[in-house]
């Protein structure tokens, strides 16, 4: 009884850090974390409360000269 009642409580507090950790690691990656990625925009993982990462895509092919 007290090793499942310590490992509700371990994983209850790991939970949100855990969580918290994909929210940072999508904003470092210029993402976003939204409910639906728009259609220019790639799923790329998901964060906490069921939100998706987005990043916008780059379009392929285009030099910054435009040759």
């Amino acid at each position: 009884m007290r090793t499942s009642l310590f490992l509700f409580a371990v994983f209850f507090f790991l939970a949100p850090a855990r969580s918290g950790f994909f929210d940072e690691k999508c904003f470092k990656l210029k993402g976003k974390c939204i409910e639906s990625c728009q259609i220019n925009e790639e799923l790329i993982g998901f964060c906490q409360k069921s939100l998706k990462c987005c990043v916008a895509l780059q379009p392929c092919g285009v030099n910054k000269e435009g040759s």
